[in-house]
C-alpha cells in the first residue's frame, strides 16, 4: 500500500474552462463549482488567475471557504506564467495562496513564434528557475510547472526543462498537449519516459482538437504510473475549454474506474465520490448556458436510454446486458419536478414576500425581518451578477455564507490608468467625442 501510485484529478474548469471563447462564468458560479468539486473529491481545482484584478475578491473569498472548512478535500491552485514578476504580483493579490501552477512555453514553435527571437531556450530555463525560486519564498505547499506545447517539444529538451524545474523546487510536471496534437500511444510513451527520467509526478493536460483528449489523458496517466510516479489528469466539467475543449472530468474518472485495462489494475483517488457527478454536470451546463450533449457519457440524456427492442428487453432482464455501470452511481435516478403552475422566483427586482416564499420552500428560516432583507439584497445582487435565475445551491450559499457571497460578487476597480490614459482621464471634461 505504501508504494501504491494513484491517478488523481486536477480540474481546470475555473481556469481553462472559462477561457472558452464567447462563454464564461460569474464569480458566484465559479465558487459553487469549487464547492461541488470538493464534494466529488477532486484533488485540486485550478480556481483562477491571481494576477488578474477582477479575480482577487473571488480568489481570496474561496480561500476563506477553505479556512472555514466549507471546502475540505479539494485544494485551490492559482495559475500564472512562470515569471518571477507574476509570482510576486500573485502573492500581493492573494497572500494565502498555497498551491500554484506556473506555465512557460517550451516548443521551438512557441519560443520562436511567441517570443519572436527575443528569448532562447536557455532563457526559458533561467526564467522558469527564477519563478520557482521566487515562489518558494512564500512557503507554498505545492508547485506544478507547466510545459506549454509539450507535445511539440523535443523530448530531450522537455526532460531537461522538467529536471531544471524539479531541482529548483517544483513538485509536479504538467505535460501540456496545448493543440491536442498527441495520440494515445505517443502520450503514453512520452509521459512514461519523462516520469522515468525525472522521477516527478506528472500532470496530463490534453485538449480535444482531434477528439482524443480523454484517451490521451488516460493513457498518459498509465504512462506516469508505469514510469513509477503519481499521475494527475487535468479535466474540465463537460469537456469545456478553449477551441474543442479539455478532457471531460466524468469521462476520465469512468475510464479509469470501469474500463477493462484500468479497473482494479490502476488506482483512482480514493476521495472520488462519483455520486456527485450528475449534479455537478447539470449545474455547470446551466452556469455556462451550454446543454449537455444528449450522447455525453454518463450524464447525457441518452446515456441510459434504450429503444431498440433487443436492447430494451435485455436491459429490463438484467441491466448488465447493456449498461456498463449503474446510473445510481452517478447520482442519477431521482425524478425532476418541473413547475408548470404558479412559480415564485428571486431576481434583481424581487420583493420580500416572494423572497420569503422561496426560502420557506428551501426550509431556510430567518431570525428576523432585518436578516431576511439583508439576504434579499444579496440575492438581488446575485441575480444581477449571474444574469440567470438563481439555483437552490446558490440561494443556500448566499444564506449560509453571506459575507463571502458579497465578497466574491464584488469586483473592485483595481484598474489604475497609466501614461496617456491617465492624462486622458484627467482631461476628461475637455474630451470631444465625435
Amino acid at each position: 500500500m505504501e508504494n501504491r501510485r494513484y491517478i488523481k484529478f486536477i480540474d481546470v474548469t475555473n481556469r481553462d474552462g472559462v477561457q472558452t471563447s464567447r462563454l464564461g462564468l460569474a464569480k458566484l458560479q465559479k465558487t459553487i463549482i469549487n464547492i461541488m468539486l470538493d464534494k466529488l473529491g477532486v484533488h485540486i481545482s485550478e480556481f483562477g488567475f491571481p494576477v488578474t484584478g477582477h479575480e482577487i475578491n473571488y480568489l481570496n473569498g474561496n480561500l476563506e471557504l477553505v479556512e472555514r472548512g466549507v471546502i475540505k478535500k479539494t485544494k485551490l491552485s492559482g495559475w500564472m506564467r512562470a515569471i518571477a514578476g507574476d509570482v510576486q504580483k500573485s502573492f500581493k493579490n492573494v497572500p494565502k495562496l498555497q498551491y500554484l501552477n506556473m506555465s512557460q512555453s517550451t516548443s521551438d514553435q512557441m519560443i520562436n513564434g511567441k517570443y519572436l527571437g527575443k528569448k532562447t531556450r536557455a532563457d526559458i530555463l533561467e526564467i522558469t528557475k527564477e519563478a520557482i525560486l521566487e515562489a518558494k519564498k512564500y512557503n507554498v505547499k505545492e508547485i506544478g510547472i507547466n510545459a506549454e506545447d509539450a507535445s511539440r517539444t523535443d523530448i530531450k529538451q522537455l526532460i531537461e526543462y522538467a529536471q531544471v524545474a524539479h531541482e529548483a523546487g517544483a513538485n509536479r510536471f504538467r505535460y501540456c498537449d496545448t493543440l491536442g496534437y498527441d495520440d494515445p500511444q505517443t502520450a503514453y510513451e512520452r509521459v512514461k519516459l519523462i516520469a522515468q527520467e525525472t522521477n516527478m509526478d506528472v500532470e496530463m493536460h490534453f485538449h480535444n482538437d482531434l477528439g482524443m483528449a480523454v484517451a490521451c489523458s488516460v493513457l498518459g496517466a498509465k504512462g506516469a504510473i508505469d514510469g513509477g510516479v503519481n499521475a494527475y489528469i487535468n479535466t474540465a466539467i463537460n469537456g469545456m475549454g478553449e477551441r474543442a475543449g479539455n478532457a471531460d472530468l466524468v469521462s476520465c474518472i469512468l475510464a479509469i474506474a470501469k474500463s477493462s485495462g484500468f479497473k482494479e489494475k490502476y488506482f483512482i483517488d480514493p476521495n472520488i465520490d462519483l455520486s456527485q457527478a450528475w449534479k455537478l454536470a447539470k449545474y455547470t451546463a446551466y452556469a455556462f448556458g451550454v446543454p449537455i450533449p444528449i450522447n455525453q457519457p454518463a450524464v447525457g440524456d441518452n446515456a441510459f436510454a434504450h429503444e431498440s427492442g433487443i436492447h430494451a428487453d435485455g436491459a429490463l432482464k438484467d441491466r448488465k446486458n447493456y449498461e456498463l455501470y449503474d446510473f445510481e452511481e452517478l447520482g442519477r435516478g431521482e425524478p425532476e419536478i418541473i413547475e408548470t403552475g404558479r412559480m415564485i422566483t428571486v431576481g434583481e427586482y424581487a420583493g420580500i414576500k416572494g423572497f420569503r416564499n422561496v426560502y420557506e420552500n428551501l426550509e431556510l428560516e430567518f431570525e428576523d425581518e432585518d436578516e431576511a432583507r439583508n439576504i434579499l439584497e444579496l440575492a438581488r445582487y446575485a441575480n444581477v451578477h449571474t444574469q440567470k435565475p438563481l439555483t437552490d445551491d446558490e440561494l443556500r450559499f448566499i444564506y449560509n455564507y453571506p459575507d463571502i457571497a458579497a465578497k466574491v460578487m464584488t469586483v473592485e476597480p483595481y484598474y489604475e490608468p497609466t501614461r496617456s490614459m491617465k492624462e486622458r482621464i484627467k482631461e476628461g471634461d475637455k474630451l470631444i467625442i465625435s
